[in-house]
């Protein structure tokens, strides 16, 4: 069978199950909706974690980014892997304890204020819809290339492949997003956990096999090729006789490596759509299994991708540069079609140069296509192919799921029930629930057709808004029981400004705009979120200091929330 006939079986019988469970897991209340009943186990939340943690960013972009950047890529590998550790050990058994499964709610609560409550809101609603653009566009890159035939066969007013790419993957995330709640994301995710840790590891091993006889993908990184020499070094050598870089050297400031790293840490310890998931368990012991769980899913993919970015450029270098174009293999062709790889043949002679200098350069390729096109690159069966198209689908599609919870959540509960309308039923705050994850799909469509960048770096952007925004409000909730409802508010916008002001000017060319000679203090706006966070964590100090302190009722239950033991249902608000 054809690439695309195991593209449409695979991709199909995915969504078939995906609809499926969100059909027998439909959310028949608001606790169903919000937290999946309290009762999923610590083994299936650690999947469905692990998949709502390792989202497009991480399946299909995070690998690509390595591919180009090399040894500056490790910055992704090092902060989102090291912000999971952050989370699972000092704020998410805290947090379950507290019983309030939004971060808008715990903050609301613990700063005695509907005021923080509101700048809370806000703050997620930045967060998620930064992170979901990545999503969605994603699944439009995914789309555009396993179903261009179909694609290409009708008109969407202006938009491209990717685009109408994007507005299926809308309608699929609606029906188990918005019919199944987080009951209905929880075992959906479970199932997306197995499909894209399995297509994301198995061309890793099929290539490990083929180029150094090793099928460990994390060994075959250190391995050597038929004539002996080590794939890096070998690597190396390729990319600098074109006048690139070496692939295990980097150049990025040592102040904006820590920037970034520290922004990612500290942002995803912030992921309102991450934290969301250690209420769906009975226990804060099960908080703290899961959180174990989770971890080693995730670093089976995290490990594994060092070597597929390796592989990727490697089998890149080998089968297009300086070849002949009439020459090149069919899925050079295949996805020159999407629009996501271009050659120009610019000296005219017939051959493909792929170089440093954009003047001379005549291969452009997507970053983002790296992990989905590495399969065709090293001529793998078509099922495998179509493996990988349907992990992809499913890393997107998990995670903008959560988001979209979060979103709805966070309007329908924290602003509507809260504040607004306290009296609303239980019902009618379920079609509320429904109604904004209905509006935030909508608005998540448009960002995934006009993302500001590739899906890593779009994501990048929403943890630094989470670093500047939720971290230190959480922390010094948890362990400053003298931060008052003042300092934190103070704290989150300060934060939340000023570095959505320095995106705005460094990303979108507003403000003035300027490039990486005007960064200041050398961050870049990926790495500017650990700025905000400081930013913040001052502001918030200094007015706490000046206002008065928090009642004795609040400072006891910082106290109590620092015990292990005792802690409340996740639904008791």
């Amino acid at each position: 069978m054809s690439i695309l006939v195991w593209t449409y079986i695979l991709v199909g019988f995915t969504f078939a199950l995906y609809i499926g469970i969100a059909i027998w897991s439909r959310a028949g209340n608001t606790k169903d909706f919000y937290v999946a009943g309290g009762g999923v186990s610590p083994l299936a939340n650690g999947m469905a974690t692990a998949a709502d943690w390792m989202s497009a960013a991480s399946f299909i972009s995070m690998a690509g980014l390595i591919s180009f950047m090399g040894y500056d890529g490790s910055v992704y590998l090092m902060g989102w892997t090291g912000g999971y550790v952050l989370l699972a050990l000092l704020l998410a058994p805290y947090l379950r304890k507290f019983g309030k499964f939004t971060v808008p709610s715990f903050i609301g609560d613990r700063y005695y204020s509907n005021t923080a409550r509101t700048v809370a809101v806000i703050c997620a609603l930045f967060i998620s819809f930064t992170y979901v653009a990545g999503q969605m566009r994603g699944v439009g890159i995914v789309f555009s290339r396993y179903l261009e035939p179909f694609l290409s066969s009708f008109e969407l007013y202006t938009l491209d492949n990717t685009g109408k790419g994007v507005i299926i993957g809308m309608f699929v995330v609606f029906f188990y997003a918005v019919m199944g709640g987080m009951k209905g994301i929880t075992y959906t995710q479970v199932a997306q956990y197995c499909i894209l840790i399995f297509a994301y590891t198995l061309p890793a091993v099929y290539i490990g096999i083929m180029l150094v006889g090793n099928p460990v993908p994390q060994l075959a990184l250190g391995g050597t090729l038929e004539n002996g020499s080590y794939l890096l070094d070998t690597l190396d050598g390729l990319l600098t006789d074109l006048g690139f870089k070496a692939y295990t050297s980097g150049d990025k400031s040592t102040i904006d490596v820590f920037f970034i790293t520290a922004a990612l840490m500290l942002g995803t310890a912030g992921l309102p759509h991450v934290i969301v998931r250690f209420f769906t368990v009975p226990r804060v012991k099960d908080a703290r299994k899961s959180a174990g769980y989770a971890l080693l899913f995730i670093a089976i993919l995290y490990t594994t991708a060092p070597a597929v970015a390796a592989f990727g450029m490697y089998n890149l270098l080998d089968k297009v540069n300086d070849k002949e174009v009439a020459e090149l293999p069919g899925w050079v062709g295949n996805w020159e079609r999407t629009g996501l790889i271009s050659i120009d043949d610019k000296n005219q002679d017939g051959r493909v140069q792929y170089l440093p200098d954009p003047s001379a350069n005549e291969l452009n390729i997507d970053q983002d296509i790296m992990v989905l096109a590495s399969p065709e690159i090293a001529n793998l069966p078509g099922w495998v192919i179509g493996l990988v198209a349907a992990g992809g689908v499913a890393a997107a599609l998990s995670t903008a799921a959560g988001l979209l919870l979060v979103i709805s959540t966070s309007i329908s509960h924290d602003l509507l029930k809260k504040q607004i309308w306290p009296s609303i039923s239980d019902k009618g705050e379920l079609v509320a629930a429904r109604l904004s994850a209905f509006t935030a799909i909508i608005i998540a469509g448009y960002f995934g057709i006009h993302p500001p960048d590739y899906v890593a770096a779009t994501v990048a952007l929403a943890f630094g808004l989470a670093a500047a925004s939720f971290f230190p409000a959480i922390f010094m909730g948890i362990f400053y029981k003298r931060m008052n409802s003042e300092g934190a508010i103070a704290g989150m916008v300060a934060g939340l400004s000023i570095t959505i002001f320095y995106i705005l000017k460094f990303k979108f060319d507003l403000f003035g705009g300027g490039g990486p000679d005007d960064w200041w203090f050398g961050v870049s706006p990926e790495g500017f979120g650990t700025v905000g966070m400081l930013v913040n964590f001052a502001v918030a100090l200094t007015v706490s200091y000046f206002t008065k302190e928090p009642p004795s009722e609040i400072q006891d239950l910082v106290e109590d929330i620092r015990i292990p033991r005792g802690a409340g249902s996740s639904y008791d608000h």
